[in-house]
Parts: C-alpha cells; structure tokens; sequence
C-alpha cells in the first residue's frame, strides 16, 4: 500500500469524522447521526478488499473511540468497524464490481454489523447508558440514515479509491 493513498485515507475519515461530530448532529434522529466513517471504511473495503478494510476500520474506529463526546469504553468502535472493514471486504472478494444493489445491501448489513457489535459490546461492558430497548432503536435508526445516505455519499468514495490505484481496484 502506498503512502499516498494511506494519506487521503487518513483524510477522508478525518473529513468523515468532523462532519459526523460536527454537522450532521444537527440533523439528528433520536440522537442518532448518520456513521460517516462507517462509509468511508466500506468504501476503502469494496475497492481493495477485507484486509485494507479491517486496517482501515479499526484506525478510524480508534479516532471515532477518541473523538468528542467520548462517552463510552474506547475500544468500542474500533473493534466493531474492524469487522464491518472485514463484512464489506468479503463482498469485494465475491465480485469483481459490486452493483448499485450490492453496495447499499453492503451498507445496510455493515450498518447493521457495526452497531450491533458497538452496542453489544456496551451491554457485555455494563454501559449504562445501554439497554436492549434502546439498542434496538438506535441500530434501526442508524441503519435508515446509513442506507439514506448511501446513494450520495459512495459513489464518489469509489471513485476516488479507484482513481487512487486504477491496478488494485476492480
């Protein structure tokens, strides 16, 4: 993996990160914002694969675990963005080119991955802040705004993998 592409990785969640934290909490639903850096981690994981995908998750899980309001045992989303890294890399590994209907079912299940592995592991930590109840609600929520804004946001995160390293990427 190139330096470069490392780089406009490290830029893109960092992009993700402060629009997910910052903008996007304004359009909350139930408290919940639509996961940004889980986008960009599916992105990355469609273009070159499960490896580059659960590296990729588990960095930018680790910024999303230190990013204000850090409310919650750090950990948390770096492991679950690492196994959504690993789910999206595993469709790539199955097709050369995802379609348009691989790629949000791709989101909608990595959605639904992650959060559940996020919250599961808040109830296996004793988070007090979570309760089944409220688990359920946020992982249907989370899953809404992610496949939502899908249409708009992965296109152009494909585009500009591909355009990064036109060999690596199908």
């Amino acid at each position: 993996m190139n330096a470069r592409l490392w780089t406009v990785c490290a830029l893109l969640v960092a992009v993700a990160l402060l629009l997910q934290v910052s903008l996007f909490s304004a359009f909350a639903w139930d408290g919940v914002v639509p996961d940004l850096v889980l986008m960009v981690v599916v992105a990355g994981a469609l273009s070159r694969g499960g490896q580059f995908g659960m590296v990729l998750g588990f960095a930018a899980g680790v910024l999303l675990d230190l990013a204000p309001p850090a409310d919650h045992v750090a950990g948390r989303w770096a492991l679950a963005l690492l196994v959504a890294g690993y789910v999206a890399g595993r469709v790539r590994q199955d097709t050369d080119r995802p379609s348009a209907t691989a790629v949000v079912a791709t989101v909608a299940a990595c959605s639904f991955v992650a959060t559940s592995v996020y919250a599961l592991a808040g109830l296996v930590l004793r988070d007090p802040a979570v309760g089944f109840g409220e688990v359920v609600k946020v992982i249907g929520v989370g899953l809404v705004w992610d496949v939502l804004l899908t249409p708009l946001v992965l296109p152009p995160l494909l585009a500009l993998f591909a355009r990064l390293e036109p060999q690596r990427a199908r």
